[in-house]
Protein backbone atom coordinates (compact mmCIF):
# COMPACT_ATOMS: atom_id res chain seq x y z
CA UNK A 1 0.00 0.00 0.00
CA UNK A 2 1.26 3.52 -0.76
CA UNK A 3 1.21 6.43 1.70
CA UNK A 4 2.33 10.00 1.16
CA UNK A 5 3.67 11.94 4.10
CA UNK A 6 4.16 15.63 4.66
CA UNK A 7 7.56 17.14 5.37
CA UNK A 8 7.86 18.67 8.81
CA UNK A 9 7.44 22.41 9.00
CA UNK A 10 9.50 24.60 11.29
CA UNK A 11 6.59 24.61 13.74
CA UNK A 12 6.45 20.81 13.67
CA UNK A 13 10.21 20.60 14.29
CA UNK A 14 9.80 22.88 17.30
CA UNK A 15 6.95 20.73 18.58
CA UNK A 16 9.05 17.64 18.09
CA UNK A 17 11.87 19.18 20.16
CA UNK A 18 9.31 20.06 22.83
CA UNK A 19 8.33 16.40 23.18
CA UNK A 20 11.35 15.62 25.35
CA UNK A 21 9.95 14.64 28.65
CA UNK A 22 11.46 14.42 32.03
CA UNK A 23 10.86 15.42 35.59
CA UNK A 24 11.74 17.08 38.75
CA UNK A 25 13.55 17.02 41.97
CA UNK A 26 12.07 15.38 44.97
CA UNK A 27 10.71 17.63 47.62
CA UNK A 28 10.26 16.78 51.26
CA UNK A 29 7.52 14.39 52.01
CA UNK A 30 4.04 15.69 52.38
CA UNK A 31 1.17 14.06 54.10
CA UNK A 32 1.01 10.58 52.58
CA UNK A 33 -2.32 9.67 51.03
CA UNK A 34 -2.16 5.95 50.79
CA UNK A 35 -4.20 3.92 48.42
CA UNK A 36 -7.30 2.09 49.44
CA UNK A 37 -5.94 -0.94 47.71
CA UNK A 38 -2.61 -0.87 49.57
CA UNK A 39 -4.46 -0.32 52.82
CA UNK A 40 -6.79 -3.23 52.09
CA UNK A 41 -3.87 -5.52 51.31
CA UNK A 42 -2.27 -4.67 54.67
CA UNK A 43 -5.56 -5.33 56.48
CA UNK A 44 -5.90 -8.68 54.72
CA UNK A 45 -2.39 -9.64 55.74
CA UNK A 46 -3.07 -8.73 59.38
CA UNK A 47 -6.29 -10.75 59.40
CA UNK A 48 -4.53 -13.73 57.85
CA UNK A 49 -1.69 -13.49 60.38
CA UNK A 50 -4.11 -13.30 63.32
CA UNK A 51 -6.20 -16.24 62.14
CA UNK A 52 -3.06 -18.27 61.50
CA UNK A 53 -1.82 -17.52 65.00
CA UNK A 54 -5.11 -18.66 66.57
CA UNK A 55 -5.06 -21.86 64.53
CA UNK A 56 -1.43 -22.53 65.48
CA UNK A 57 -2.10 -22.04 69.21
CA UNK A 58 -5.07 -24.37 69.11
CA UNK A 59 -3.09 -26.93 67.17
CA UNK A 60 -0.27 -26.78 69.74
CA UNK A 61 -2.73 -27.41 72.58
CA UNK A 62 -4.15 -30.43 70.76
CA UNK A 63 -0.69 -31.88 70.15
CA UNK A 64 0.31 -31.22 73.73
CA UNK A 65 -2.79 -33.03 75.04
CA UNK A 66 -2.29 -35.93 72.68
CA UNK A 67 1.36 -36.34 73.63
CA UNK A 68 0.50 -36.19 77.32
CA UNK A 69 -2.19 -38.88 76.93
CA UNK A 70 0.09 -41.14 74.92
CA UNK A 71 2.86 -40.73 77.46
CA UNK A 72 0.63 -41.76 80.34
CA UNK A 73 -0.81 -44.71 78.47
CA UNK A 74 2.69 -45.87 77.61
CA UNK A 75 3.47 -46.00 81.30
CA UNK A 76 0.41 -48.17 81.89
CA UNK A 77 -1.27 -45.48 83.97
CA UNK A 78 -4.66 -45.92 82.30
CA UNK A 79 -6.47 -45.09 85.50
CA UNK A 80 -4.76 -41.74 85.75
CA UNK A 81 -5.70 -40.99 82.18
CA UNK A 82 -9.34 -41.97 82.81
CA UNK A 83 -9.49 -39.84 85.98
CA UNK A 84 -8.04 -36.88 84.16
CA UNK A 85 -10.54 -37.16 81.35
CA UNK A 86 -13.49 -37.60 83.74
CA UNK A 87 -12.44 -34.66 85.86
CA UNK A 88 -11.98 -32.33 82.94
CA UNK A 89 -14.38 -29.48 82.59
CA UNK A 90 -16.65 -29.94 79.57
CA UNK A 91 -16.22 -26.30 78.62
CA UNK A 92 -12.46 -26.65 78.67
CA UNK A 93 -12.56 -29.76 76.48
CA UNK A 94 -14.98 -28.06 74.07
CA UNK A 95 -12.76 -25.01 73.91
CA UNK A 96 -9.67 -27.11 73.29
CA UNK A 97 -11.26 -29.16 70.54
CA UNK A 98 -13.33 -26.52 68.78
CA UNK A 99 -11.05 -23.48 68.72
CA UNK A 100 -9.11 -24.62 65.66
CA UNK A 101 -12.40 -25.51 63.95
CA UNK A 102 -13.71 -21.98 64.51
CA UNK A 103 -10.49 -20.60 63.03
CA UNK A 104 -10.81 -22.79 59.97
CA UNK A 105 -14.44 -21.83 59.42
CA UNK A 106 -13.70 -18.12 59.72
CA UNK A 107 -13.70 -16.76 56.16
CA UNK A 108 -10.49 -15.00 55.14
CA UNK A 109 -10.85 -11.76 53.24
CA UNK A 110 -9.34 -12.50 49.86
CA UNK A 111 -7.31 -9.80 48.13
CA UNK A 112 -9.09 -8.12 45.27
CA UNK A 113 -8.45 -10.17 42.11
CA UNK A 114 -5.97 -8.57 39.70
CA UNK A 115 -6.34 -8.94 35.96
CA UNK A 116 -3.16 -10.08 34.26
CA UNK A 117 -3.01 -8.64 30.77
CA UNK A 118 -1.32 -10.65 28.05
CA UNK A 119 -1.28 -11.09 24.29
CA UNK A 120 0.12 -13.86 22.15
CA UNK A 121 1.55 -14.41 18.73
CA UNK A 122 -0.21 -16.81 16.35
CA UNK A 123 0.68 -18.55 13.11
CA UNK A 124 -0.82 -15.54 11.37
CA UNK A 125 1.27 -12.91 13.20
CA UNK A 126 3.29 -10.98 10.64
CA UNK A 127 6.40 -8.84 10.81
CA UNK A 128 5.68 -5.13 10.52
CA UNK A 129 6.34 -4.03 6.95
CA UNK A 130 8.81 -1.55 5.53
CA UNK A 131 6.15 1.18 5.33
CA UNK A 132 6.44 1.53 9.11
CA UNK A 133 9.67 3.34 9.99
CA UNK A 134 9.59 2.69 13.76
CA UNK A 135 12.33 0.30 14.88
CA UNK A 136 10.00 -1.67 17.17
CA UNK A 137 6.26 -2.13 16.99
CA UNK A 138 3.30 -4.21 18.08
CA UNK A 139 -0.40 -4.30 17.14
CA UNK A 140 -2.85 -6.27 19.28
CA UNK A 141 -6.44 -7.31 18.61
CA UNK A 142 -8.00 -6.70 22.02
CA UNK A 143 -10.90 -9.11 21.62
CA UNK A 144 -8.80 -12.18 20.84
CA UNK A 145 -5.53 -11.10 22.46
CA UNK A 146 -3.76 -11.95 19.20
CA UNK A 147 -0.66 -10.05 18.17
CA UNK A 148 -1.44 -9.12 14.58
CA UNK A 149 1.97 -7.70 13.68
CA UNK A 150 5.18 -7.02 15.50
CA UNK A 151 8.81 -6.10 15.14
CA UNK A 152 11.17 -6.48 18.12
CA UNK A 153 8.18 -6.41 20.46
CA UNK A 154 10.09 -7.93 23.40
CA UNK A 155 13.26 -5.81 22.96
CA UNK A 156 14.19 -3.60 25.91
CA UNK A 157 13.54 0.11 25.30
CA UNK A 158 13.45 3.36 27.21
CA UNK A 159 9.70 4.09 27.27
CA UNK A 160 10.24 7.86 27.48
CA UNK A 161 6.99 9.70 28.23
CA UNK A 162 4.88 6.64 27.49
CA UNK A 163 5.82 6.04 31.14
CA UNK A 164 3.11 8.54 32.01
CA UNK A 165 0.39 6.08 31.01
CA UNK A 166 1.43 4.05 34.05
CA UNK A 167 1.74 7.22 36.13
CA UNK A 168 -1.87 8.19 35.42
CA UNK A 169 -3.13 4.62 35.83
CA UNK A 170 -1.58 4.26 39.29
CA UNK A 171 -2.82 7.70 40.32
CA UNK A 172 -6.35 7.00 39.04
CA UNK A 173 -6.52 3.79 41.08
CA UNK A 174 -5.69 5.73 44.24
CA UNK A 175 -7.99 8.71 43.82
CA UNK A 176 -11.61 9.18 44.78
CA UNK A 177 -13.98 11.41 42.82
CA UNK A 178 -14.02 13.84 45.73
CA UNK A 179 -10.24 14.28 45.59
CA UNK A 180 -10.18 15.46 41.98
CA UNK A 181 -11.00 19.03 43.02
CA UNK A 182 -8.48 19.07 45.86
CA UNK A 183 -5.71 21.64 45.51
CA UNK A 184 -1.99 21.03 45.10
CA UNK A 185 0.70 23.71 45.25
CA UNK A 186 3.35 23.69 42.51
CA UNK A 187 6.64 24.21 44.34
CA UNK A 188 9.81 25.94 43.20
CA UNK A 189 11.61 22.58 43.34
CA UNK A 190 9.20 21.26 40.72
CA UNK A 191 9.51 24.19 38.30
CA UNK A 192 13.29 24.38 38.77
CA UNK A 193 13.68 20.70 37.91
CA UNK A 194 11.62 21.16 34.75
CA UNK A 195 13.78 24.04 33.55
CA UNK A 196 17.03 22.38 34.60
CA UNK A 197 16.29 19.31 32.44
CA UNK A 198 14.53 21.20 29.63
CA UNK A 199 11.33 19.22 30.04
CA UNK A 200 7.90 19.81 28.57
CA UNK A 201 5.47 21.27 31.07
CA UNK A 202 2.05 22.76 31.60
CA UNK A 203 4.05 25.84 32.67
CA UNK A 204 2.48 26.62 36.01
CA UNK A 205 4.17 29.20 38.21
CA UNK A 206 5.88 28.71 41.55
CA UNK A 207 3.33 28.37 44.37
CA UNK A 208 0.42 28.19 41.93
CA UNK A 209 -2.48 26.20 43.37
CA UNK A 210 -3.97 23.76 40.87
CA UNK A 211 -6.45 20.91 41.17
CA UNK A 212 -5.63 17.21 41.20
CA UNK A 213 -7.79 16.93 38.07
CA UNK A 214 -5.49 19.47 36.39
CA UNK A 215 -2.49 17.34 37.37
CA UNK A 216 -3.99 14.27 35.65
CA UNK A 217 -4.75 16.05 32.38
CA UNK A 218 -1.51 18.01 32.54
CA UNK A 219 0.48 14.78 32.81
CA UNK A 220 -0.94 13.36 29.56
CA UNK A 221 -2.04 16.12 27.16
CA UNK A 222 1.10 18.32 27.10
CA UNK A 223 3.15 15.56 28.76
CA UNK A 224 3.78 17.95 31.62
CA UNK A 225 6.66 17.08 33.91
CA UNK A 226 5.40 19.60 36.47
CA UNK A 227 2.00 17.86 36.49
CA UNK A 228 3.43 14.32 36.75
CA UNK A 229 5.72 15.13 39.69
CA UNK A 230 2.91 17.02 41.39
CA UNK A 231 0.58 14.06 40.92
CA UNK A 232 3.14 11.61 42.31
CA UNK A 233 3.78 13.83 45.31
CA UNK A 234 0.07 14.26 46.02
CA UNK A 235 -0.60 10.53 45.87
CA UNK A 236 2.41 9.12 47.70
CA UNK A 237 4.21 12.01 49.39
CA UNK A 238 7.23 11.86 47.08
CA UNK A 239 8.21 10.67 43.63
CA UNK A 240 10.33 7.86 45.11
CA UNK A 241 7.37 6.48 47.05
CA UNK A 242 5.14 6.77 43.99
CA UNK A 243 7.66 4.93 41.79
CA UNK A 244 7.51 2.05 44.27
CA UNK A 245 3.76 1.94 43.64
CA UNK A 246 4.38 1.95 39.88
CA UNK A 247 6.68 -1.06 40.15
CA UNK A 248 4.16 -2.83 42.38
CA UNK A 249 1.54 -2.24 39.69
CA UNK A 250 3.62 -3.76 36.88
CA UNK A 251 4.28 -6.71 39.17
CA UNK A 252 0.50 -7.12 39.53
CA UNK A 253 0.18 -6.97 35.76
CA UNK A 254 2.78 -9.71 35.35
CA UNK A 255 5.32 -7.44 33.62
CA UNK A 256 8.05 -7.09 36.24
CA UNK A 257 10.47 -9.44 34.48
CA UNK A 258 10.79 -7.09 31.50
CA UNK A 259 9.89 -3.64 32.87
CA UNK A 260 11.22 -1.48 35.70
CA UNK A 261 10.70 2.20 36.43
CA UNK A 262 12.90 4.67 38.30
CA UNK A 263 10.86 7.84 37.73
CA UNK A 264 7.29 8.82 36.88
CA UNK A 265 8.04 10.91 33.78
CA UNK A 266 10.15 8.75 31.48
CA UNK A 267 13.56 10.36 32.07
CA UNK A 268 16.30 8.15 30.65
CA UNK A 269 17.98 5.84 33.15
CA UNK A 270 19.71 2.50 32.64
CA UNK A 271 17.28 0.96 35.15
CA UNK A 272 14.22 2.60 33.61
CA UNK A 273 13.13 0.23 30.88
CA UNK A 274 10.22 -1.59 29.27
CA UNK A 275 9.15 -3.11 25.92
CA UNK A 276 6.55 -2.07 23.36
CA UNK A 277 4.63 -5.21 24.41
CA UNK A 278 4.62 -4.17 28.08
CA UNK A 279 3.58 -0.59 27.29
CA UNK A 280 0.70 -1.98 25.21
CA UNK A 281 -0.39 -4.11 28.19
CA UNK A 282 -0.21 -1.08 30.49
CA UNK A 283 -2.30 0.87 27.98
CA UNK A 284 -4.90 -1.90 27.95
CA UNK A 285 -5.14 -1.74 31.75
CA UNK A 286 -5.38 2.05 31.60
CA UNK A 287 -8.30 2.16 29.15
CA UNK A 288 -10.23 -0.20 31.42
CA UNK A 289 -9.95 2.35 34.24
CA UNK A 290 -12.67 4.97 33.66
CA UNK A 291 -10.67 7.95 34.92
CA UNK A 292 -7.43 7.02 33.17
CA UNK A 293 -9.31 6.34 29.92
CA UNK A 294 -11.07 9.71 30.10
CA UNK A 295 -7.74 11.52 30.51
CA UNK A 296 -5.96 9.56 27.76
CA UNK A 297 -8.90 10.16 25.37
CA UNK A 298 -9.17 13.93 25.82
CA UNK A 299 -7.97 16.11 22.93
CA UNK A 300 -8.30 19.53 24.56
CA UNK A 301 -8.57 20.66 28.16
CA UNK A 302 -8.45 24.00 29.98
CA UNK A 303 -6.98 23.97 33.47
CA UNK A 304 -8.85 25.57 36.34
CA UNK A 305 -8.69 29.29 36.99
CA UNK A 306 -5.94 30.44 39.32
CA UNK A 307 -4.57 33.80 40.45
CA UNK A 308 -1.66 33.38 38.03
CA UNK A 309 -3.84 32.11 35.15
CA UNK A 310 -7.40 33.46 35.59
CA UNK A 311 -8.51 31.93 32.26
CA UNK A 312 -6.69 28.68 32.89
CA UNK A 313 -4.18 27.15 30.47
CA UNK A 314 -5.40 25.43 27.30
CA UNK A 315 -3.57 22.14 26.70
CA UNK A 316 -3.86 19.55 23.91
CA UNK A 317 -3.09 15.94 23.09
CA UNK A 318 -1.40 16.68 19.76
CA UNK A 319 -1.19 13.04 18.71
CA UNK A 320 -4.99 12.71 18.86
CA UNK A 321 -5.53 16.07 17.18
CA UNK A 322 -3.11 15.32 14.35
CA UNK A 323 -4.33 11.81 13.66
CA UNK A 324 -8.07 12.55 13.80
CA UNK A 325 -8.30 13.59 10.14
CA UNK A 326 -6.09 10.77 8.84
CA UNK A 327 -7.59 7.68 7.21
CA UNK A 328 -7.11 4.95 9.79
CA UNK A 329 -10.24 3.07 8.82
CA UNK A 330 -11.83 4.04 12.12
CA UNK A 331 -11.03 6.24 15.10
CA UNK A 332 -7.98 6.56 17.34
CA UNK A 333 -9.47 7.12 20.78
CA UNK A 334 -6.59 7.37 23.26
CA UNK A 335 -2.85 7.95 22.96
CA UNK A 336 0.39 8.99 24.63
CA UNK A 337 3.62 9.96 22.91
CA UNK A 338 7.22 10.04 24.10
CA UNK A 339 10.67 11.18 23.10
CA UNK A 340 14.18 10.94 24.46
CA UNK A 341 17.35 10.69 22.40
CA UNK A 342 17.80 7.05 23.40
CA UNK A 343 14.33 5.96 22.24
CA UNK A 344 13.58 8.51 19.48
CA UNK A 345 9.91 9.19 18.83
CA UNK A 346 7.46 6.66 20.24
CA UNK A 347 3.74 6.37 20.92
CA UNK A 348 1.09 4.04 22.24
CA UNK A 349 -2.50 4.34 21.02
CA UNK A 350 -5.88 2.65 21.32
CA UNK A 351 -8.40 2.72 18.50
CA UNK A 352 -11.36 1.07 16.79
CA UNK A 353 -12.00 0.35 13.14
CA UNK A 354 -15.34 0.95 11.44
CA UNK A 355 -16.32 -2.67 12.13
CA UNK A 356 -15.93 -2.17 15.88
CA UNK A 357 -12.66 -4.12 16.23
CA UNK A 358 -10.45 -2.71 18.99
CA UNK A 359 -6.69 -2.45 18.76
CA UNK A 360 -3.69 -1.22 20.70
CA UNK A 361 -0.54 -0.17 18.86
CA UNK A 362 2.81 0.73 20.37
CA UNK A 363 5.81 1.91 18.37
CA UNK A 364 9.32 3.04 19.27
CA UNK A 365 12.21 4.44 17.29
CA UNK A 366 10.54 6.65 14.69
CA UNK A 367 12.31 9.57 13.07
CA UNK A 368 9.88 12.36 13.96
CA UNK A 369 6.62 13.04 15.75
CA UNK A 370 4.74 13.20 12.44
CA UNK A 371 6.35 10.05 11.09
CA UNK A 372 5.36 8.28 14.31
CA UNK A 373 1.75 9.27 13.64
CA UNK A 374 1.88 7.97 10.08
CA UNK A 375 3.29 4.66 11.34
CA UNK A 376 0.16 4.24 13.46
CA UNK A 377 -2.05 5.29 10.55
CA UNK A 378 -0.49 2.63 8.32
CA UNK A 379 -0.86 -0.11 10.95
CA UNK A 380 -4.50 0.69 11.72
CA UNK A 381 -5.39 0.92 8.04
CA UNK A 382 -3.72 -2.36 7.20
CA UNK A 383 -6.07 -4.36 9.45
CA UNK A 384 -9.23 -2.33 8.96
CA UNK A 385 -12.17 -4.73 9.12
CA UNK A 386 -9.98 -7.74 8.34
CA UNK A 387 -9.53 -9.55 11.65
CA UNK A 388 -11.21 -12.80 12.64
CA UNK A 389 -11.88 -13.30 16.34
CA UNK A 390 -10.70 -16.87 16.59
CA UNK A 391 -7.60 -18.84 17.44
CA UNK A 392 -6.02 -17.96 14.12
CA UNK A 393 -6.24 -14.27 14.94
CA UNK A 394 -6.37 -12.95 11.36
CA UNK A 395 -7.66 -14.16 8.04
CA UNK A 396 -5.79 -15.76 5.17
CA UNK A 397 -6.47 -12.61 3.19
CA UNK A 398 -4.48 -10.57 5.71
CA UNK A 399 -1.60 -13.01 5.73
CA UNK A 400 -1.40 -12.89 1.93
CA UNK A 401 -1.55 -9.10 1.88
CA UNK A 402 1.23 -8.93 4.44
CA UNK A 403 3.42 -11.32 2.45
CA UNK A 404 3.09 -9.05 -0.54
CA UNK A 405 3.83 -5.98 1.55
CA UNK A 406 7.00 -7.47 2.98
CA UNK A 407 8.23 -8.44 -0.47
Amino acid sequence: MDYYYEYESEEELLEREAERIRLEKRRKRREEIRARRRRQVMINRCIFAAVSAVFLIGFIFLIKGAVSGISKMAKGDEKAVETELQGSDDTELQSMTTEPTISLEQPLEEPEPVTVYEAHTTDATVTTGADVISERSIMIDLQSGDILMQKGYKDRICPASMTKVLTVLVAAEHLTDEELDNKFTITHDITAYVWEHDLSAVNWADNEEVTVRDLLYGTILPSGADAAIGLATYIAGSEDAFVEMMNEKINELGLSSSSHFTNCVGLYDDNHYSTVYDIAMIMEAAIENDLAREVLSTKRYTTSSTVEHPDGIEISNWFLRRIEDKDTGGEVIAAKTGFVNESKNCAVSYGKDNSGNEFIICTQGSTSSWRCIYDHVAMYKQFEGKVNHGSDGISDEIAEDETETEN
